[in-house]
């Protein structure tokens, strides 16, 4: 198997088995799984003629980060007949790490090659103002913006001289990730926690495909981890690093030291991906203030998530009272989420309201089309 797995996706594990005696043979063969996977019955049967070597492979899906602990290999050799059996255990006991969706940062790499997904509806904005970026000393020249003149460099050579600047191709990214108790609600196995790192893996790897400084931020009742934006190749297995160790905490989040975090660490203008889950709009209410603060200093986009359990309930058949009930409140707070949507929109601050199974494209779009309309 691989030197690493990884985590949601379905990992090839491989088996070389070989009949080295004269006659075929059936064979059941048992490989004790981690703890993890919590599968007892788990045998693989084949038939093998004389000295043939069979690859047996099957296939894994772990859901959640950590070390795996594979056990020994158990096989029993039976004759065609039944008459005889015998059983040999192998030591082929090995840990491996499960990592953050590496398979998925793979996948999605030829989307930041292609504007295919941003192409449709959006206006690529005018900018205001020059980036900071600078290139060269040059000669004023009519038409040049006089705001640009450099004093020093026209002292020096007598003739006036401005300063010109290109612009600024490497911007800023941070992804910040809410690790509270929100966070911790269960998806198809994973936790919302998981769905945040796995696509904080992708769009971090296509931000610095597009040449962007991309960092990463935690938090929870307390400060997490940081690392600085930078766009170094070493950059993504820095980044990989940080999100295998990550857990969620069971305390509420403290949007307060978030922003106080966010104006000390972060000093340029950036783009903040922040992953987190609202439930109800007051909820929204007691950390909009806070949102509010960290969007007048940098470009804010609040990922949610939709509850598609809810959702399936607000389609459900009413058969009987209880049902008018369950299905009224589910309406309710799927009404919620798109008013939380609407509140975000309206103080200025971008939202992607997407299902947990969706989160990575939603999310690499979005900046995609960020990127394409130079609003970053």
């Amino acid at each position: 198997m691989a030197d690493r797995l990884s985590n949601g996706d379905v990992n090839k594990i491989e088996l070389q088995v070989k009949n080295n005696m004269s006659f075929t043979v059936d064979v059941v063969v048992i490989d004790e799984l981690p703890l993890q996977f919590q599968k007892r019955d788990f045998e693989l049967k084949y038939r093998l003629k004389a000295n043939e070597q069979k690859n047996i492979i099957y296939n894994m899906r772990p859901t959640a980060r950590g070390n795996y602990t594979f056990g020994r290999i158990i096989i029993y050799v039976k004759s065609l007949l039944g008459l005889l059996q015998y059983r040999t255990n192998i030591a082929a006991n090995a840990t491996v790490p499960v990592y953050p969706s590496f398979m998925q940062m793979r996948k999605y790499e030829l989307l930041s090659q292609t504007t295919i997904q941003t192409e449709y509806g959006n206006k690529r904005m005018r900018k205001l103002g020059h980036s900071m970026e600078f290139e060269q000393i040059k000669e004023y020249v009519r038409g040049d913006d006089r705001r640009t003149i450099n004093w020093k460099a026209t002292a020096r050579k007598g003739t006036l001289m401005v300063n010109n600047y290109t612009d600024e191709k490497s911007q800023q990214v941070y992804c910040v990730i809410d690790k509270g108790r929100l966070m911790k609600m269960p998806f198809k196995q994973l936790t919302l926690l998981d769905y945040a790192i796995n696509s904080t893996l992708v769009l971090s790897n296509v931000c610095l495909q597009k040449q962007d400084r991309v960092g990463v931020m935690t938090f929870a009742n307390r400060m997490g981890s940081l690392i600085a934006a930078d766009k170094k190749p070493i950059q993504r297995e820095n980044i990989l690093q940080l999100l295998y160790n990550q857990e969620t905490a069971f305390l509420e989040s403290d949007y307060e030291m978030l922003y106080m975090q966010i104006r000390s660490k972060i000093k340029h203008r950036s783009l903040i991906v922040l992953y987190t889950n609202f439930e109800s709009l007051s909820g929204l209410k007691r950390q909009i203030n806070y949102l509010r603060s960290i969007a007048k200093y940098h470009l804010l986009m609040v990922v949610f998530f939709e509850n598609t359990e809810l959702h399936q309930l607000s389609h459900l058949q009413v058969n009987n009272l209880e049902d008018v009930y369950v299905k009224t409140i589910a309406e309710k707070f799927e009404f919620e989420k798109r008013l939380i949507v609407k509140e975000l929109s309206k103080h200025g601050i971008l939202s992607v309201l997407t299902a947990p199974e969706h989160l990575t494209i939603n999310a690499v779009n979005k900046y995609l089309e960020l990127k394409a309309r130079q609003a970053i």
